[in-house]
């Protein structure tokens, strides 16, 4: 299931019940006051899900793709380098 997807869903189910509750408070339906105040609070707390969802969704795809501080780890280009830093200590120490 994709939770951000539902997550959005939820969002506009939310935000069409805060317009009909509005509609009734300006027609004089004071009950609606009620319904329009817990939509708004619905909607604060979907939006802040989604929110949150992509924040680790992001995160997760940084560290999946070894993108640490917006830069990509090239891990084959760090073990070239190590092996031929090793092999001039091997060189400079005569343990070839």
């Amino acid at each position: 299931m994709d939770l951000l997807k539902e997550t959005e869903v939820l969002y506009r189910e939310v935000a069409e019940e805060l317009a009909l509750a509005m509609r009734g408070v300006r027609q004089g339906e004071t009950g609606e006051a009620k319904a329009a105040i817990q939509a708004v609070k619905d909607l604060r707390t979907a939006f802040q899900m989604v929110m949150d969802e992509r924040t680790r969704v992001e995160k997760l795809r940084k560290q999946v793709a070894g993108v640490v501080r917006d830069y990509a780890l090239d891990f084959d280009a760090a073990r070239d380098e190590i092996g031929r830093r090793l092999a001039r200590l091997r060189e400079a120490g005569g343990g070839g």
